[in-house]
């Protein structure tokens, strides 16, 4: 009997085994070895089919024992057929797939038609000698993320710090400040529209533009030489290399936060885009009938469905050699936070802060976002290209602030319910544009040995603000009632904005191939001149109204009622903030590209002279109503790469880099901002660091890739901003840039990407620790019993630098069903959101996840619809003192001090949905 079980189990197994016989394997590019995901693997003597995963594998299961026909196709590739018996040599099978033509083939390798391939940009990681990271455009189509700020914050060591509504706006790089970064577009570098600064905002680009994202971590000499962090690189959408291309994008979704409250507006359309002393000339007498009233009426109702749309175009013409495309994408979204401020003041000899007032704010915010681009190239022939690309981007942010201050004076007493109240209102209108014009060629000559590469740009950034208007009215609360009152002395202020920057520039680089040692070297030589001119206008006017004892609910209950007299009727024009800038920076360089079998190595000098300069149109008062800087550096830089095998390297880097101030940071301007006067101060000096890395660089299989590194950065002359005393009236503080001794920035940084199939997954994480001592006031009592300030030193992270970042991505594609998913998490540490004047009291924002997520069903049809979601986990913005006083025991609210910290702000955003449909053939 039980001879009898065992044949019958055998006879069970053999049969199980027979019907559950595989066929696996990949599907690989021929000329670039990455898998191809999506390819059509199908049996001509049964009905199974499977389509390739993220890793390029296939697995035909349940098959019987037998010979079968295996074909493998895709788009634009040759079709292959093979026979094959499932046995164990059916279980790793590799197949190659060539293109369908020769010159395609060449198009492909360059990086056209499928450039925005996720295993090209892993193979742009891969052979790249400058330490880079890259998003694909595919990976930015199926995210979650709307615009490059967002986008970035997947890339590994780069954190953001996001605007007032919650989405990202600036990159903060291996713990490097935003200004430590700059930006280009296709390899050109654009100005800023930033009324401050020189760095870029990255939410006025739609990331539906892109082809893709690249972040640079070191720089060659033939890269600029203003980077310490690094340089976000956004390579645009480009012609197809084959078959005509053609998407549109429709998508509508709302914001979570207006489910709980009503969207506040005002008539915007109405303002006057020029002051009155623009519009009627320096002389003239302001009255209160050049003030339309449209920003002091309040509109309140459910806003419209955010609407997102984009399309592209896209052909080449003349046997491939002519290629054109035009994209264009918009945005209209509304968007809002809540925002409970704490302000503070430092008492005495106390160590910390204590509470003064709370502000409760309410921001709303439209923002239309549109953009278009366009570009032609023409490939004479595999050696000599020219291209012409031009983009327009523009930014309209429309946003009100609502603001309700309770003073925690002496009047305040929350167990009857009494305080004195503040009701603050503020509209602005912000207008933010780039436009880029980039000329590029490419030429070969003897037999490819020289070539030339060189560029004309001109580029253009403004930022727009008129009639930015804030009215203040006094309040009180009584038994837990709420009610205005009288207006503030001096309730009304209106002010307008503007600047632009205008750039034009060219580029030229030269390499000469010769043989060395059995192998070749690249000579290169070249440089850039670079002309910059700014302007800044500024002009504020004050109104108060005729009757000073008007009451609210009884004299008016609506501001567009008011009766006004302008108290300063030729306007405040004459302030250092309208001024005119230039910079001129000439830059050359030489380097030498070897590479052998074993190791490649990239070394050479940079030399860049700046010629910086301001003059003020109206000065105030000030001691240099003119200021120019001249200086040179010269920045060494080698690079070399070790190829241990072919699928593991060792990188290592050292360049020298530097930091240029800001026009606004040198200009000796005095301008009240929000909670805190600004300063600029002219003899500002460029930071200056030297910076090394090595990374470790592990390839298992195509599309997957571990980087293992440590960088370390020594900056002289730093440049942060901190709070100062008054030369002369010593109570009174203000925000100014400084350069502090030397600064140190020591990172670690794990990225590691895989696939299994269906399933991928990316993650990264940054450790970073820096070190920068600059001075603090401290309060102390002298022998006298006076109260005395000194300064001390104090050491501190850099400004704006986490210990801790970290991305977790969880990618999930069945090409065969059509389904592409994707949940990602962001990581940012605690960091130092302002750098406080006296000693432990910098302000802390608070360590937070983003999370977002997004998912997309494709149909045979071409069309597809997806669904996006971000901040998932209503994520707020914190901020804190780490520190507690005990006057603040008396403010009767929650969760106000914990562990040791008192809480200064407390931001949150909604969660944001979006549903789209997409058509792209």
């Amino acid at each position: 009997m039980k001879k009898f079980i065992l044949l019958i189990t055998l006879s069970f197994i053999m049969t199980v085994s027979a019907q559950t016989a595989a066929i696996k394997g990949n599907v690989y590019d021929a000329a670039t070895g990455e898998p191809l995901v999506g390819a059509l693997v199908s049996l001509s003597n049964s009905n199974q089919t499977a389509l390739t995963g993220l890793d390029g594998s296939f697995k035909l299961n349940e098959l019987s024992s037998g010979n079968y026909s295996l074909k493998i196709s895709y788009d634009t590739f040759l079709s292959i057929s093979k026979e094959v018996t499932t046995d164990k040599n059916s279980q790793d099978l590799k197949f190659y797939l060539q293109s369908e033509n020769k010159l395609l083939n060449e198009v492909v390798v360059n990086g056209k038609g499928k450039s925005s391939d996720e295993y090209t940009a892993r193979k742009l990681e891969r052979e790249n000698m400058q330490v880079v990271n890259v998003v694909s455009g595919k990976a930015i189509e199926i995210s979650p993320d709307l615009t490059v700020a967002n986008v970035i914050q997947r890339v590994s060591g780069v954190s953001i710090e996001r605007n007032s509504n919650g989405d990202g706006q600036y990159a903060i790089i291996r713990g490097m400040d935003k200004r430590y970064n700059y930006t280009l577009i296709n390899g050109v570098k654009i100005p800023s529209p930033d009324n401050k600064y020189r760095y870029v905002p990255l939410d006025i680009f739609p990331s539906d533009l892109l082809d893709r994202l690249e972040v640079y971590k070191t720089l060659t000499p033939n890269m600029e030489g203003d980077a310490i962090g690094g340089v976000v690189n956004m390579v645009m959408k480009d012609a197809p290399a084959s078959k005509p291309l053609f998407s549109v994008n429709f998508s509508q979704g709302y914001n979570q936060i207006f489910f709980d409250r009503k969207f506040m507006g005002y008539g915007y359309s109405d303002i006057n885009k020029k002051s009155p002393y623009e519009l009627n000339g320096k002389s003239y007498q302001a009255t209160s009938q050049d003030f339309p009233k449209g920003t002091l009426a309040y509109t309140y109702k459910n806003p419209a469905p955010n609407l997102i749309a984009n399309v592209s175009l896209g052909k080449r013409f003349f046997d491939n050699k002519f290629g054109a495309l035009l994209a264009g994408s918009f945005q209209n979204s509304y968007r809002g936070s809540n925002s409970t401020l704490y302000n503070t003041q430092l008492v005495g000899t106390d160590e910390y802060a204590s509470i003064v007032n709370k502000s409760y704010r309410e921001y709303s915010e439209q923002q239309k976002r549109y953009g278009v681009q366009g570009k032609v190239d023409y490939q004479f022939n595999p050696s000599n290209k020219i291209s012409l690309y031009s983009v327009f981007l523009n930014l309209d942010n429309i946003q009100t602030r609502n603001t309700l201050t309770t003073d925690y004076s002496s009047e305040y007493h929350p167990e009857t319910g009494d305080a004195k109240l503040v009701y603050a209102t503020r509209t602005r209108f912000t207008k933010q544009q780039i436009y880029n014009n980039t000329l590029q060629g490419n030429n070969a000559l003897l037999n490819d040995k020289f070539k030339i590469h060189w560029s004309t740009a001109y580029s253009f950034a403004s930022n727009e603000v008129p009639d930015n208007t804030n009215i203040n009215v006094n309040g009180e609360m009584n038994n837990y009632v709420s009610t205005r009152t009288k207006l503030a002395i001096n309730p009304i202020t209106h002010r307008w904005e503007r600047n632009t920057d205008e750039d034009l520039a060219g580029y030229l680089d030269l390499t000469y191939t010769l043989p060395l040692l059995g192998s070749k070297i690249d000579i290169s030589a070249g440089g850039l001149y670079r002309d910059k001119q700014r302007s800044s206008f500024y002009n504020n006017y004050t109104l108060a109204p005729t009757n000073p004892n008007a009451v609210y609910g009884v004299d008016f209950t609506d501001y567009s009622q008011l009766d006004l007299v302008v108290s300063n009727p030729t306007g405040a024009v004459s302030n250092s903030l309208t001024y005119d800038a230039t910079e001129k920076t000439a830059a050359g360089y030489g380097m030498f590209n070897f590479k052998t079998e074993k190791w490649q190595v990239i070394g050479g000098v940079r030399i860049e002279n700046t010629n910086q300069g301001y003059n003020l149109l109206f000065p105030a008062g000030e001691l240099r109503p003119t200021g120019n800087q001249i200086y040179t550096y010269t920045l060494p830089s080698l690079t070399f790469k070790y190829f241990l095998n072919n699928k593991q390297q060792l990188h290592a880097s050292y360049f020298r880099s530097i930091n240029r101030p800001g026009f606004y940071e040198i200009v000796p301007s005095k301008v009240v901002n929000e909670e805190y006067q600004e300063r600029g101060n002219p003899d500002l000096k460029p930071a200056v660091a030297d910076n090394f890395d090595f990374r470790y660089e592990f390839f298992p299989k195509a599309g997957s890739q571990l980087f293992l590194g440590t960088f370390y950065k020594n900056i002289k002359d730093p440049i942060e901003y901190t709070f100062l005393a008054d030369a002369t009236r010593g109570q009174d503080t203000y925000y100014s840039p400084g350069n502090f001794g030397t600064a140190k920035n020591f990172g670690i940084e794990l990225d590691y990407i895989t696939f299994f199939n269906k399933i991928g997954f990316k993650v990264n994480y940054t450790y970073t620790d820096s070190k920068i001592t600059t001075p603090k006031d401290k309060k102390i009592l002298d022998t006298d019993g006076n109260l005395q300030k000194i300064s001390v030193m104090q050491t501190r992270a850099l400004y704006g630098q986490s210990a801790h970042i970290g991305n977790l991505s969880v990618l999930f594609k069945d090409s065969k069903k059509g389904w592409d998913a994707q949940l990602s998490g962001a990581y940012t540490g605690p960091r130092i959101n302002t750098v406080s004047q006296f000693v432990n009291n910098d302000l802390w924002q608070k360590g937070f996840i983003q999370m977002d997520a997004s998912i997309e069903k494709q149909f045979k049809t071409h069309f597809s619809i997806y669904v996006k979601a971000n901040n998932l986990l209503n994520t707020p913005n914190r901020l804190f003192i780490k520190g507690t006083n005990v006057a603040n025991s008396n403010i009767a609210e929650n969760n106000l001090e914990n562990n040791g910290r008192t809480l200064i702000r407390d931001d949150y955003y909604g969660q944001s949905y979006l549903i789209g449909l997409r058509y792209k053939y």
